[in-house]
């Protein structure tokens, strides 16, 4: 006959099917973070060779609109000081909706930003001034950031890589210490996992930059049409996930 659990050896083994789902649920993140960051990295180069602006990287922007002002080149420093404001509005707008329903929010606004995009071919198809075309892609690309800010206690950015090459450095020092994560989940979150994840959101934003650039040069105007695809099927197939979970879920069994 078998011996009966202990309260000890059953809360073991509840903790480590928690930190197992975790784990889980972190991974789906990760991939989902990839995901979007090579749609932004995508986008950005796009609207660098189409516009001559960055989508979503505004420390480019504002680089180039203070080199313009030190040339006294007004109307350029003026092209490229538009995509600021409206980046922000996008993440505004981003937030607003995550905050209604954080489930239906990254559906909602996964939504708006495919909106936006086909917005943008029919602006850039059939609207001479490109400010139109600026301000709707800068804007999607400000509410695209707002989808995935954390994999599990790690903060990522989507659309603008700077900060987790940053935080890659930092991981990749405390690796090479043999540091302990100070945040950590659990035992297999260490600084080279966090690292790696870092890394690959990083290349994903790479590898979009470079397709989005064969395909602005292959097929103009119709790129956009990447992006939007791949958006709605990865929202098609996070509704379709009956396992999805993220990390405050999991927590709330404990």
């Amino acid at each position: 006959m078998p011996q009966a659990k202990t309260a000890g050896e059953c809360d073991s083994e509840k903790r480590r099917d928690t930190e197992r789902r975790l784990k889980q649920a972190e991974n789906r993140k990760a991939w989902q973070a990839s995901g979007r960051a090579l749609i932004a990295g995508y986008v950005d180069s796009f609207s660098l060779m189409t516009l001559g602006v960055y989508a979503s990287f505004m420390s480019g922007n504002t680089t180039s609109a203070g080199l313009y002002i030190g040339q006294t080149n007004i109307a350029k420093a003026a092209h490229s000081l538009l995509p600021i404001p409206c980046f922000v509005l996008g993440i505004v707008l981003g937030t607003f909706i995550l905050q209604m329903n954080e489930d239906l929010g990254l559906t909602r606004v996964s939504l708006l930003v495919s909106a936006f995009l086909a917005l943008g071919i029919v602006a850039l198809k059939y609207s001479e001034p490109q400010w139109l075309s600026v301000i709707v892609l800068s804007t999607a690309m400000g509410a695209m950031n707002t989808t995935i800010t954390h994999v599990g206690r790690q903060r990522v950015s989507l659309g603008y890589v700077t900060g987790d090459l940053s935080s890659l450095g930092k991981h990749l020092a405390g690796g090479f210490k043999g540091d302990a994560v100070q945040d950590a989940e659990g035992p297999w979150d260490t600084h080279w996992r966090r690292t790696i994840l870092l890394a690959a959101i990083w290349f994903s934003f790479f590898l979009g930059a470079v397709i989005g650039a064969e395909m602005a040069f292959r097929i103009a105007v119709w790129a956009l049409l990447v992006p939007i695809v791949l958006l709605l099927v990865s929202v098609i197939a996070y509704r379709a996930n009956p396992f999805r979970r993220d990390r405050r879920e999991v927590f709330s069994e404990r």
